[in-house]
């Protein structure tokens, strides 16, 4: 039986990326612990306790703001409502520049043993573009501070595509990215999201309008330059050294069952049934401490609604689908294998590199 995934969401971050539409805010001591105390209470409550998980996932916001304790009060109730596996992957997102090697050691210490941090890129004046509030040489020095506590399995992001950069500019960025050699890397082309910071400068004038044209060639390259490294292309935006696949995200690509607590989690059973909980922070705290449920809305879905997640979720995966899911869109699978965007590879359907770059419009005809 598939083992589930369990991910804990922490809203708080020392100061807000431009790009940034999930559900965080600043880090304030008190509504931290009140959080944790909500979150301790949420998961010894739950209705799935008692199931069988692999995977933990600390993310946010900025979790590494918390203090061990916290977490470890964290871990403690999910050890204890949950049938967690000796050797489960248990990953931390961390902001660089905002730890210290000491605290990432008692993070360790706790049984912390993957860490994932947004680089995002080397290069300060972008940094500075995108509102992030570490530098280059934090990054580099959070990596160095990891690999001193301990931790052999580390992932960091870049982004592809920022306002003004340049080819030359991102294959540095690559270039430093594998001399560091991570364990695992993920890349994103930047996605300008309607309200945020950033989309009001583009539409200010204040910054250029990304060049998708040019972030398709950079994507490209990185995917070139990272196989010489020997990494290994297993999901679109993904990329790892053998054995090192996320194996937290990739629950969510194979339909395996998480189940997510704090506010905005969602949650899936694995068959047909998905919730989430209040996006509010407060509204979260406030629900949970006078007793109510977290959930804020919940999903039965049809067999149609399976079927087609199960697809376009799978296709993410570079070893792409089974044919047999694909009978019922024959017409559209045909018309994107015509445009050279999916590719038959035995009893299994995936995405070309060309389908990778194109992928939103790919999943589209099936949801």
């Amino acid at each position: 039986m598939t083992q589930a995934g369990i991910y804990i969401h922490i809203p708080f971050c020392r100061s807000r990326c431009s790009y940034c539409d999930f559900a965080t805010g600043l880090y304030e001591s008190g509504l931290a612990e009140r959080y944790v105390s909500a979150l301790v209470e949420e998961i010894c409550s739950s209705a799935v306790a008692g199931t069988r998980v692999d995977t933990i996932y600390f993310g946010g916001g900025t979790p590494s703001l918390l203090d061990p304790a916290q977490l470890e009060h964290t871990l403690v109730a999910l050890n204890a409502s949950f049938d967690v596996e000796v050797a489960a992957e248990v990953t931390l997102e961390i902001n660089p520049g905002s730890i210290t090697v000491e605290k990432l050691r008692a993070f360790r210490s706790l049984g912390i043993n993957r860490a994932s941090f947004g680089a995002q890129t080397f290069d300060d004046r972008e940094l500075a573009k995108l509102g992030r509030s570490h530098t280059a040489a934090d990054a580099r020095r959070t990596f160095d501070d990891l690999r001193a506590a301990g931790f052999d399995n580390v992932s960091f992001d870049l982004i592809a595509g920022l306002p003004g950069q340049t080819l030359t500019g991102w294959q540095r960025n690559v270039a430093e990215a594998l001399h560091l050699n991570p364990e695992h890397l993920s890349f994103y082309l930047l996605e300008i999201h309607s309200g945020t910071p950033l989309a009001q400068h583009i539409q200010r004038g204040l910054q250029p309008v990304p060049d998708e044209d040019l972030a398709a060639v950079m994507y490209e390259w990185m995917l070139e330059r990272a196989a010489t490294a020997g990494y290994e292309h297993y999901e679109i935006s993904n990329l790892c050294r053998p054995g090192f696949q996320s194996r937290h995200n990739t629950k969510y690509w194979t339909g395996a069952p998480y189940f997510g607590f704090g506010c905005s989690a969602h949650s899936y059973d694995g068959q047909n049934r998905r919730w989430s909980n209040h996006r509010d922070v407060l509204e979260y705290v406030r629900h949970v401490e006078q007793g109510f449920s977290a959930t804020s809305e919940k999903q039965i879905l049809t067999e149609r609604d399976i079927k087609a997640e199960s697809l376009f979720l799978g296709l993410r995966l570079m070893r792409g689908v089974s044919r047999d899911l694909c009978n019922d869109y024959e017409t559209d699978v045909e018309r994107f294998r015509e445009a050279g965007l999916l590719e038959l590879d035995g009893d299994f359907i995936k995405l070309t590199r060309s389908g990778a770059l194109l992928s939103n419009e790919v999943f589209s005809a099936f949801v």
